[in-house]
């Protein structure tokens, strides 16, 4: 029997990685808050459904990927949420970066309805979710972490189990603890470059194939070169996830300094308009504490 699937979230990471499952011959349902994101994915032939509800009715693995941890609860188990519609021994898919205790939530709740829930957030970016080279963390019960390979492989290139449900959310926190002290570096070290005088073009052929190479460095350093600050993660979603790394911090004693001063930086790029531009665009919010023009080349 073919399996159907679902897919709730057609943002700029979402939409993508549903296109792969849509081209692999997939049937797929979808919902989205908004119906007009999903109009690509609709016109390649998926069919749309009025409700997170109505889109596990008609499913039998259902993947989401929304915003916020309070969007994953309303869309899992809030009305007309996916777990009502979910039958039994269906297997729900969280690939939102969200909270590890909420994932641990979500499992718990779905058990009382035979109902199977992985975590499985990613990293990656838009061009990631584009290429299908994700990297895909995992938790839940690894035997149906297992049987979804075929799924995971086509939208990721790195695929790893992490253990219990909300393991998947703990690894990808490590994952932004790790991209956010790499970003204020990544920002400072091109002001510094600019400031003194030299080809950046030539600075980062010098240095992305060293030591100090990284993903940010690669794929981001690029982009504000050309004052390009559209979104591959929104600097509120990275927020968000600080927040939520922050939070598990305290609750397990750790003191983590340097991510609370990323928060405080990021919360400023967001104060500055930046909400909604990639996570790149936090050097511009450092470039007014240097007294630097954002209207001009940095």
């Amino acid at each position: 029997m073919t399996t159907i699937l679902g897919w709730i979230g057609t943002g700029i990471m979402g939409s993508s990685m549903a296109r792969h499952l849509l081209d692999a011959g997939y049937a797929l349902n979808v919902y989205n808050r908004t119906q007009r994101k999903a109009a690509e994915l609709l016109n390649a032939g998926a069919v749309w459904r009025n409700s997170p509800r109505e889109v596990a009715e008609h499913a039998d693995i259902v993947f989401l990927m929304v915003g916020f941890p309070q969007d994953v609860r309303e869309t899992i188990l809030g009305n007309k949420g996916v777990l009502e519609g979910m039958k039994p021994y269906g297997i729900i898919v969280d690939m939102t970066t969200s909270s590890p205790s909420l994932a641990q939530e979500i499992e718990t709740e779905c058990r009382k309805k035979n109902v199977i829930s992985l975590d499985a957030p990613v990293s990656g970016g838009d061009l990631g979710a584009k290429n299908g080279t994700l990297s895909i963390m995992i938790g839940g019960d690894q035997q149906t972490a297992e049987s979804l390979a075929p799924f995971w492989n086509l939208m990721g290139k790195t695929v790893v189990y992490h253990g219990s449900g909300g393991n998947g959310q703990h690894a990808k926190m490590v994952n932004q603890t790790l991209i956010a002290g790499n970003m204020i570096g990544l920002c400072e070290a091109i002001l510094y470059g600019f400031r003194s005088g030299l080809d950046m073009e030539n600075v980062l052929q010098s240095v992305s194939g060293g030591a100090a190479g990284s993903w940010s460095l690669t794929n981001l350093a690029p982009r504000i070169l050309k004052d390009d600050f559209a979104p591959g993660f929104m600097i509120e979603h990275f927020i968000k996830d600080l927040g939520i790394v922050l939070e598990e911090a305290q609750r397990m004693g750790l003191a983590l300094p340097g991510l609370a001063l990323a928060e405080q930086l990021y919360v400023a790029a967001k104060s500055k308009g930046h909400a909604k531009d990639g996570t790149q665009a936090l050097i511009l919010a450092l470039a007014e504490l240097s007294g630097v023009s954002c209207k001009q080349k940095l």
